[in-house]
């Protein structure tokens, strides 16, 4: 590895720390990054995986003022989310990537409808609850939608932010800042878990790892700072460009 790869992979797990902290889809900086200074597909996304995780780690401790008061939530809705990692992990590792391919585009469509019809519904849930007198709760089919998005993230992972962003905004109480929070915590239980069956099974490009797990790091913290400042209706807008970006590199590439 040269010294222009190595800059490149810390910049690259930098701006992904970032961008996963506020939103989600670093994976679509780094991955590509991975292929760049030579790395296999598969073990690029296993590198990509490993790589990321210390970033999800950042973030969700940059946000942990706004986890205050949800951490029973959190952990059981991170159960789900690292069952679902471990399962994404092993067809990652058995299955070929077309299976998954057509379905990612058309997940990011629906979590950026999600995105936009999101405060409409989320006030109809609200009355709902309301008119029967239930409270706001995880629900089994709240733990389902996160596992499956775990099983999404355990595989490949660009844009599993926006979905989680989209379900927890809408499910739960508390405005797109919580919901991120949230959402930070539940990605880094995914690619945990995921990662703990690559470094047991398959190969690892560790320098390459490290080093974008540095830049993530970093990338982690600047994005907590970031992303707590942004206003929750700006703050929609920018999650629903970056999966329409992810969608349009998906597809194209």
């Amino acid at each position: 590895m040269t010294w222009a790869d190595a800059l490149l992979l810390l910049v690259a797990g930098t701006a992904a720390g970032t961008i996963n902290t506020v939103v989600g889809s670093g994976s679509l900086v780094t991955f590509p990054a991975l292929l760049a200074v030579g790395l296999p597909p598969v073990l690029a996304n296993v590198t990509n995986n490993i790589g990321v995780l210390p970033g999800n780690i950042s973030g969700a401790i940059g946000y942990r003022r706004e986890l205050r008061g949800s951490y029973r939530v959190a952990s059981r809705l991170a159960v789900a989310s690292m069952i679902g990692g471990v399962l994404g992990a092993l067809l990652l590792l058995v299955l070929p990537e077309e299976i998954f391919a057509w379905v990612v585009p058309v997940l990011i469509v629906l979590a950026c409808v999600l995105i936009v019809v999101g405060p409409r519904l989320k006030q109809r849930l609200a009355a709902r609850r309301a008119a029967v007198g239930a409270p706001a709760a995880v629900t089994g089919k709240l733990s389902v939608g996160v596992g499956l998005t775990g099983v999404y993230g355990g595989y490949f992972g660009a844009a599993q932010g926006v979905i989680l962003l989209s379900v927890l905004s809408i499910a739960l109480p508390g405005g797109l800042q919580k919901a991120n929070a949230l959402k930070n915590v539940l990605a880094a239980s995914a690619n945990g878990a995921a990662a703990v069956v690559f470094i047991l099974i398959s190969d690892v490009d560790w320098p390459a790892a490290a080093l974008v797990a540095v830049g993530a790091v970093i990338g982690g913290q600047i994005g907590a700072r970031v992303g707590r400042r942004i206003p929750d209706f700006v703050y929609r807008i920018v999650v629903l460009a970056v999966g329409v970006l992810a969608i349009v590199h998906i597809v194209a590439f």
